[in-house]
């Protein structure tokens, strides 16, 4: 296995902070084990080699390679099932009260991976709902920086091994058995997820707001001046009321404009009481 120097370990940590906000200052034998085979197989006798060729391609494609291989990808159906709970037992009683007029709801999955998350909360939001599902114009848009999980997401195909989690119901009701290895999610519900592209480093477009922003187990990969940033972007899209999920084992921090809910949950209330500010006893001198 090829072996990183130290200039082409910096140059790939500063690379992926400074365009993706992912800190891999601790993953060097992450990089290597995920890089060297195809570093390898491409021909390319050093990762000095690759990534001079890669950071030169100006059509971004290679790039858009070595962040793909990079990024980290673990998710699974009702993973932290808690939130489902949550958004079936709180969230959309509540939505189901206040969008009554509008009969729509809308909601952003961040970090949608390969497609587990946004199809179990579209399933929860079904499961949630039933025969009056028909009723209301819900849909839900699913992000990801990694091009190569948004396509297994669109596709929506899973192993009997991936969908362990899944209750029997819903395995029976929302997949469409395809051999006797695999399953696809139906396309009703398919068509209630738009997957794209996005960095979450970018400006957020600000013409449409969510009902409830998901991004969970990301943001543990950023610094914590990111992670502020990027909180703040996202209390900018949510609507008044609604919610945002993190992961349990992430922070809003302490000054978010986010009210906190419970742990891993929080919400947009503009009334929120400010917080007192706290002046020093002692001013230093030095």
């Amino acid at each position: 296995m090829l072996k990183l120097t130290d200039d082409d370990f910096n140059r790939l940590v500063d690379y992926m902070k400074k365009n993706y906000g992912i800190n891999l200052e601790k993953k060097r034998v992450l990089i290597e084990g995920r890089l060297s085979n195809m570093v390898t197989a491409r021909g390319f006798k050093s990762f000095k080699e690759f990534i001079d060729f890669a950071f030169a391609d100006r059509t971004g494609n290679e790039t858009m390679q070595l962040v793909n291989k990079l990024t980290t990808n673990h998710t699974f159906f009702l993973r932290e099932p808690e939130h489902f709970e949550f958004l079936k037992t709180t969230i959309l009683p509540y939505l189901e009260q206040q969008n009554a007029k509008t009969r729509t709801i809308d909601i952003w999955c961040a970090a949608s991976s390969t497609g587990q998350e946004p199809y179990t909360l579209v399933m929860t939001i079904e499961d949630y709902f039933g025969a009056r599902a028909s009723q209301w114009n819900y849909s839900l848009l699913a992000t990801d920086l990694d091009t190569d999980v948004l396509k297994t997401a669109q596709n929506g195909i899973y192993t009997e091994e991936l969908l362990k989690d899944v209750p029997q119901a819903w395995l029976s009701k929302y997949f469409k058995k395809l051999d006797d290895k695999s399953y696809q999610v139906i396309d009703s519900l398919r068509r209630k997820i738009t997957f794209r592209q996005f960095n979450l480093m970018d400006k957020i477009p600000v013409g449409k707001t969510y009902d409830l922003i998901s991004c969970r187990n990301v943001m543990i990969y950023f610094e914590q001046e990111t992670k502020n940033a990027l909180i703040d972007r996202f209390y900018d899209v949510t609507k008044e009321g609604g919610y945002l999920y993190i992961g349990h084992a992430e922070s809003a921090g302490k000054n978010t404009r986010y009210t906190y809910v419970k742990p891993a949950v929080y919400r947009k209330l503009s009334d929120k009481p400010k917080q007192p500010s706290i002046r020093p006893l002692f001013t230093s001198s030095r």
